[in-house]
């Protein structure tokens, strides 16, 4: 997990925080105008794509950074499934109150909609850093 947050460290956070923001807030404006809006609905998807920006931004770039970033981002080219666990845990711990406040769930029933919304983001982050795969490559030392 140290690996995976420091790869995270670099993280295009800013950008994460404001598309998740302006996507949650768009879904609930257009629910509201359409007479179907869910609060619960909006936050999690704003929640998700807050850690899919952020772990994405971070391992698109692996040569930028201070040496441990960029060490910690090729890891995180070279496990995409174990670096995926990171932004998927937090995205799942994000959404559980909502789920559990907000929606008004039971204790288990947020919690497994906490764990639905976090195994989504887990499947799509570790894809998509797969596929970010070969950027990082060449500044591997030979034999790795």
């Amino acid at each position: 997990m140290s690996l995976a947050g420091a790869a995270l460290r670099g993280a295009p956070w800013k950008a994460a925080t404001v598309a998740g923001g302006a996507v949650a807030a768009t879904s609930f404006g257009l629910g509201a105008i359409s007479g179907s809006a869910d609060l619960t609905w909006a936050m999690t998807v704003g929640i998700g794509l807050f850690a899919l920006i952020a772990a994405i931004g971070s391992v698109s770039k692996p040569n930028v950074g201070d040496r441990v970033t960029r060490q910690a981002r090729l890891w995180a080219q070279r496990h995409p499934w174990k670096f995926s666990l990171y932004p998927a845990l937090g995205a799942a711990a994000l959404m559980y109150p909502v789920q559990l406040i907000v929606d008004g769930e039971g204790v288990f029933g947020a919690a497994l909609d906490a764990l639905q919304g976090g195994v989504l983001v887990y499947l799509i982050t570790a894809i998509v850093a797969l596929a970010f795969r070969g950027r990082g490559q060449s500044s591997l030392p030979p034999g790795r």
